[in-house]
């Protein structure tokens, strides 16, 4: 009996280690999914995670992802070139919209479904073309300001103050009167005149990391500027420039759009949302279709922009959450 007893004992205490090891291990292995989901857990993630469930944002996103797409292969939107020779007729001048041709036709004949799809590539080109020129220069140089300081700091701030003085639309009108104007030309303007707005917003973040415990942590186990500036500062405080820079690309197109209306923008025979409604403008009340294509495709862009910029803000800013 009393052998038998001690094999029962052993059989139960052998079945009992048996039945907490994999518990055990389920224990071990949620804390190392915590862990996981920990290390990956983080600003960008948390954003994109609020992004994907975002209706504005999803619109938005569309709207934009299907301009660029029609500024990259308008072609594929439609089988008229408007710049080929013989396709604007002046028979068909102010003719309204029907079945062949959507959008009707405007002053010289020229179908304006096609120009309107061929518009887009231009106005795409200045938004995005400014807005990364702007970043690039006025974060580069936030960047360096804030980080460095001292007299590099009290220079740039001054400089930027000069630029800061310049309207931009005044500013491109001055500079692009009696310039034969284009995308590209147009771009390295506005971005001239934009670049001191990304420049203050990047040197205030910059100022408001630099003195964290992680940048003084980094700087006491030896690492280097360019790691710290790299690793640490500039990850942290780019967020809100992407954030400004959302939303001014939107603004971007709408001031090529007006540049353009006044004649010192993109320039014929080169086609532009602005430069259309430029030419409807004196037929509005005869042909209203030939304002009100371009007008339209120039604010759902618009748009669509700002509300990517507005989502991206409100899934950055740690203080809507």
């Amino acid at each position: 009996m009393r052998d038998t007893t001690s094999v029962e004992d052993s059989m139960t205490d052998t079945r009992t280690v048996s039945s907490d090891a994999p518990a055990a291990d389920n224990g071990t292995k949620g804390e190392k999914a915590d862990k996981k989901q920990e290390r990956v857990a983080s600003l960008w993630s948390d954003a994109w995670y609020d992004l994907r469930r975002n209706p504005i944002f999803l619109i938005g996103a569309f709207l934009v992802l299907c301009m660029l797409v029609i500024s990259a292969v308008p072609g594929l939107f439609t089988s008229t070139n408007p710049f080929a020779g013989g396709v604007c007729q002046l028979n068909d001048s102010l003719k309204p919209p029907s079945g062949a041709h959507w959008f009707g036709f405007d002053v010289q004949g020229c179908d304006i479904y096609s120009r309107t799809i061929y518009a887009a590539r231009n106005s795409i080109i200045v938004g995005v073309l400014t807005t990364s020129l702007v970043l690039f220069v006025g974060g580069a140089l936030g960047l360096l300001a804030g980080w460095v300081g001292g007299f590099t700091d009290t220079i740039l701030s001054r400089v930027t103050e000069i630029f800061f003085a310049i309207p931009l639309l005044l500013g491109g009108m001055l500079i692009m009167s009696g310039r034969q104007g284009n995308a590209v030309t147009v771009s390295i303007v506005m971005a001239t005149l934009g670049w001191p707005q990304i420049f203050r917003i990047m040197r205030s973040s910059v100022l408001q990391n630099k003195n964290n415990d992680y940048v003084v942590a980094a700087r006491a186990l030896g690492a280097g500027t360019l790691r710290i500036t790299l690793r640490h500062i500039l990850p942290n405080a780019v967020a809100p420039v992407i954030v400004v820079g959302a939303i001014s690309l939107g603004v971007y197109i709408g001031a090529e759009a007006t540049l353009s209306y006044l004649g010192i923008g993109v320039q014929p025979p080169q086609i532009s949302w602005g430069l259309m409604i430029s030419d409807a403008k004196d037929r509005f009340l005869q042909a209203p279709h030939v304002l009100l294509f371009p007008a339209a495709a120039l604010s759902i862009t618009v748009l669509a922009f700002i509300m990517v910029g507005d989502a991206v803000r409100d899934a950055l800013d740690p203080k809507l959450r």
